[in-house]
């Protein structure tokens, strides 16, 4: 089938801004000017534009006229990280080569030579992306020593784009997949990232850092990255949006593993057209195939339109009346712009559900005993588990590692009973879409992302029960949280998946979805929530 480049993608998208524009070790080097108060270290405001609403055409626009610069830009976000990230803990550690990097972009614009539409824009990392100038840690003790010796492959593309590499986002440690009833944004080296609208509420994991700068206007756009619900979850419980891509768009290369048969890094912004300039940088050229996406003609004469869309709402009333409600105002306001929403729901998931775990266990063994050997520390599963028995630090929230001791117990991925819970899971998990997607005639599905936040608690642990994100993540296909509205103080996003490489199509979806529901709001940092609110 003939594929559509990634620069298609960009255009597309870009066209589709233009009338849908949405509204731990700290090495920070803050290099805010003398004498600047403390009230402008947090203000949003730099060179005439608002950080919380800004989008990177525009900011692109301005750095072309010479009114804004990389330089400007990128102070004025490391002064809002040393002003404002105390209060949320989320970016463990800044680049101490950040200001160098835009002065070099301020030189190629000036001079027309601007690599991409990234070139200039200061991006965060979730710290299990690995950076030759910086240690990654993925949360842990066993990996704060020596950086690794060469960037992911993601990261050398965000730097042959010319982005800024801001600086690196604390995590649910190993990803959240460590202890049987892990605290979601905890990690031994980072301690408890907040969430920004309440900050005794949890920021959803594992990409918990990532989505909590980004709402708090602390970069343009961060990396997160995806196994099962950590991009999408905490992008939804933070309010910002985030994309995890068909498996394969994004190089793996250099992450910190979970499962090759499930991992993937994707971008993270404030809205959707950041996003999908950033996943243009991130995928490279010819990753999501074209199928029955309209052509540049087709998305100039009707950019952002809702009207004749067909969107499966799958409910979720297992995370409570206040969310259903939500969605039911959700569908409300899409049907009067003209799309039409059919309830739906999703098979197989219960199937789902029993074989995921296990075939995840198999496949981190596998997976993290290939990475390590790579890295100063353990060097194996054993002696990782080793490590958490002997070091009280990584036990000072939770103590647990179940997850690691069932996967060094587990069978090995030749294991002919793995090889069939693995063929099982990626086809039923792909035909609890295309099937759905095939009898109502959907351009996508559409889902609650999370639940209202929970409160933060060590003893407890997560109280996340959340489905939606298991269809797309085990089948590999796209899936685009952005934000659907609050219950109270806390932010609910909207779910939407499509079928295998539909990431452009997805993300032109989600661009008018996201016009339409025009959902978002700053957050305020509120110490708790107001009485009433949920959980």
């Amino acid at each position: 089938m003939k594929k559509r480049s990634m620069a298609a993608l960009t255009a597309i998208l870009v066209v589709a801004s233009l009338v849908a524009v949405a509204p731990g070790q700290r090495a920070v080097a803050a290099d805010s000017g003398p004498g600047d108060a403390a009230r402008s270290a947090e203000s949003t405001l730099v060179g005439g534009v608002d950080l919380d609403t800004v989008t990177i055409p525009e900011l692109q626009a301005r750095m072309n006229r010479g009114s804004l610069s990389s330089l400007k830009l990128t102070r004025a976000y490391l002064r809002r990280i040393k002003a404002v990230d105390p209060r949320i803990n989320s970016v463990l550690r800044t680049s101490p080569t950040a200001l160098r990097q835009a002065a070099a972009s301020d030189l190629r614009h000036r001079l027309g030579r601007t690599r991409s539409p990234l070139d200039g824009i200061p991006v965060l990392l979730k710290d299990n992306v690995n950076t030759r100038d910086m240690p990654t840690t993925a949360g842990s003790l066993a990996l704060a020593g020596t950086p690794p010796e060469t960037d992911a492959d993601l990261v050398g593309k965000l730097r042959a784009a010319g982005a800024v590499i801001l600086g690196k986002t604390n995590l649910s440690e190993w990803a959240n997949f460590r202890a049987a009833k892990p605290t979601s944004g905890w990690s031994a080296v980072g301690g408890q990232t907040n969430n920004p609208y309440v900050l005794d509420r949890n920021p959803c994991g594992s990409s918990s850092g990532s989505a909590a700068a980004l709402a708090a206007s602390l970069a343009q756009v961060a990396i997160g990255t995806e196994t099962d619900g950590s991009i999408v979850c905490p992008a939804g419980m933070n309010g910002v949006v985030g994309l995890k891509p068909s498996l394969g768009v994004v190089s793996q290369s250099g992450v910190v593993p979970i499962s090759a048969e499930q991992d993937t890094a994707g971008p993270m912004a404030r809205n959707v057209i950041d996003a999908a300039l950033t996943l243009s940088v991130l995928g490279g050229r010819d990753t999501v195939r074209t199928g029955g996406a309209p052509s540049l003609t087709d998305a100039a004469g009707r950019p952002g339109s809702l009207r004749g869309k067909r969107i499966g709402l799958w409910r979720l009333p297992s995370l409570g009346a206040e969310v259903d409600a939500l969605m039911t105002r959700t569908a409300q306001r899409l049907t009067a712009a003209g799309a039409e929403v059919v309830e739906v729901t999703m098979p197989y998931q219960e199937r789902l559900a029993e074989l995921e775990f296990p075939a995840l266990l198999s496949e981190f063994h596998r997976d993290i005993d290939a990475y390590l050997p790579t890295r100063g520390g353990p060097q194996d599963l054993a002696g990782l588990i080793e490590f958490n028995r002997t070091h009280p630090r990584e036990q000072t929230c939770f103590a647990g590692q179940e997850l690691f001791e069932q996967a060094l117990a587990a069978p090995p991925t030749t294991d002919p009973e793995y090889r069939a819970m693995r063929a099982e899971l990626t086809d039923l998990s792909r035909r609890s879409i295309d099937e759905v997607m095939a009898a109502h005639g959907l351009d996508a599905i559409a889902s609650p992302a999370n639940p209202p936040a929970w409160t933060t608690d060590c003893a407890r642990g997560d109280n996340d029960v959340i489905p939606s994100s298991t269809p797309a993540a085990v089948a590999g296909y796209p899936s685009l949280s952005v934000p659907a509205g609050f219950v109270g103080e806390l932010p609910v996003g909207l779910l939407l998946m499509a079928g295998d490489r539909q990431d452009a199509e997805l993300l032109s979806l989600g661009a008018a979805v996201e016009h339409r529901l025009d959902a978002w709001r700053a957050p305020r940092y509120l110490p708790s929530a107001p009485s009433g609110t949920a959980r």
